[in-house]
């Protein structure tokens, strides 16, 4: 069974104070390079005064594009440990940035690892999370005399309707995961006698929350 693919819920942004410095992780779902950039240039330019505003993202199902910078913090004090932290919750299609004011004192490298990373945890837990589910829509033609078998099969499998259409029989508009399109096809099939007119239709991206331990 392949990983769930997860992303943020929501975008939004976190602050932690270590040792008098400010860290602010702002993280926003992306869907490409030029998303993530113009989204670190935003969050850059509201802070132009802070001292960095590092950063990391991963985009694409299967990470093709992961970038990450220190942004003047000593060399792999602060991009890894923001893109270890995204990559750790199993994350794609989000940037972080994490703006440090600094409080006057020096954290070490040790230090600025894990209040890079905690920050960048810490926006992730009060983003939440959502597993994204690619699902097809299934037109199902049925009779007035096995509609209401139907919908009765529908709610046993916990089969969300889209929408229905009337006339001289029913259109039953459905959502099926398409990893699990052919298999409910054929026991649809199977239910109803091959009764039944099925279509694939159009697909969605639909949202799960996703809990974690």
């Amino acid at each position: 069974m392949s990983e769930p693919f997860l992303t943020i819920a929501k975008n939004t942004s976190n602050e932690m104070v270590i040792k008098k410095s400010r860290f602010i992780c702002s993280i926003a779902r992306v869907t490409s390079d030029e998303a993530a950039q113009q989204f670190i240039n935003q969050i850059s330019t509201e802070n132009r005064k802070a001292t960095h505003n590092c950063y990391a993202y991963t985009v694409g199902d299967r990470d093709q594009i992961q970038r990450e910078s220190d942004n003047g913090e000593p060399s792999g004090t602060a991009g890894v440990p923001i893109l270890e932290s995204l990559q750790l919750a199993k994350l794609h299609n989000v940037v972080a940035v994490v703006t440090r004011y600094f409080g006057g004192i020096k954290l070490g490298a040790g230090g600025l690892i894990r209040a890079y990373s905690n920050s960048t945890t810490n926006a992730i837990h009060k983003a939440g999370l959502v597993q994204l589910v690619t699902q097809a829509i299934l037109e199902i033609t049925v009779s007035y005399a096995q509609h209401d078998s139907l919908l009765h099969y529908l709610k046993e499998y916990k089969i969300e309707v889209a929408d229905e259409q009337f006339s001289a029989t029913v259109q039953t508009n459905v959502y099926v995961d398409e990893d699990k399109v052919d298999t409910f096809t054929k026991l649809l099939i199977d239910r109803f006698n091959d009764q039944l007119t099925i279509k694939k239709g159009t697909s969605r991206e639909h949202e799960i929350p996703y809990l974690t331990d």
